[in-house]
């Protein structure tokens, strides 16, 4: 028997999911169910919009500087998107539409090993007022700090390659990220990137190229299976990476003392850390359907 390429497997399953598609019949808008539910923030009845993305991150991890955060508390990544561009920088990508509650990136605070401690050491602080503040913060035990990813710019920033994603092969997901640190001692405002300056990821299934000193690292494409009838599209088990990626200062760390925390806070976590020296492995379930699908599902359920 001729052994099918997961390539050709893919090609073949996508036509399938299409065609599912089309035989759908209704017209009332209802509501989802089974596991059409998880796209319910997707917005499939915005016109240009054909596509859902549902992708959870349920493991890896994340090293910045000198810093490496487990990934601990699913993330998760959802939207819509058209068809992708046929021509220039972006071809074979298509812009990520925001979902419909705003939470196209869910928050998913990270502990840092080490916490405040492994970030800033009271006794280097030479300003009195924000030496008492640190100590007062070891004191009563708040010396825990989290990372949150947040998007640095609007979700149509977010690249999808949906293409590279089922084969996995190439860029699959392109995301401009900042990175922010909580503790009282850092105020509301302690951010890795900005919209200006951001942690760009291009995030892709199989081997990265980066600069030294990093080596390549592999990711995986996950297994593909297809449910409702082939009109979802799930991947289990994908893991997408990124190592070529650079990480700026943090800044706006302790409010009006950043001028004095930003510079221990940097020299402790090893920020900014050129491209070459950070790394991200996300582990993720994802899932993809049509928004002809959705709107079906829709109205076959009133």
């Amino acid at each position: 028997m001729k052994r099918i390429s997961r390539r050709g497997m893919v090609s073949v399953a996508m036509l399938a999911m299409a065609v599912a598609s089309l035989s759908l019949a209704g017209s009332a808008s209802a509501k989802l169910t089974g596991e059409f539910t998880r796209f319910a923030q997707c917005p499939y009845t915005t016109p240009g919009v054909e596509r859902c993305l549902h992708s959870v991150t349920t493991g890896g991890e994340v090293v910045m500087g000198s810093k490496t955060v487990p990934i601990t508390n699913p993330a998760t990544l959802q939207g819509g998107y058209a068809e992708p561009a046929e021509e220039g920088p972006e071809a074979g990508f298509s812009s990520l539409v925001a979902a419909k509650n705003g939470q196209t990136l869910t928050k998913a605070p990270q502990k840092i090993p080490g916490g405040l401690a492994g970030l800033v050491k009271c006794n280097e602080i030479s300003n009195f007022i924000l030496r008492a503040a640190c100590e007062f913060t070891f004191e009563n035990g708040l010396t825990g700090v989290n990372s949150t990813l947040e998007l640095a710019q609007g979700a149509s920033a977010v690249k999808v390659n949906e293409l590279a994603l089922a084969l996995g092969e190439g860029v699959t997901l392109k995301m401009p990220l900042k990175v922010k640190l909580e503790n009282p001692l850092l105020g509301d405002n302690c951010y890795v990137g900005s919209s200006t300056n951001p942690i760009v990821w291009n995030l892709r299934a199989d081997t990265t190229s980066p600069p030294p000193p990093n080596k390549p690292i592999t990711g995986n494409g996950g297994q593909v299976t297809f449910i409702e009838g082939g009109r979802v599209l799930r991947l289990d088990g994908a893991v997408l990476v990124d190592n070529a990626w650079a990480a700026p200062a943090a800044k706006g760390c302790g409010g009006l003392f950043s001028f004095l925390l930003d510079p221990i806070v940097n020299a402790s976590s090893g920020l900014p850390s050129p491209a070459g020296t950070n790394t991200a492995i996300l582990k993720n379930t994802i899932h993809t359907t049509t928004a002809f699908a959705l709107n079906k599902n829709d109205a076959e359920n009133p």
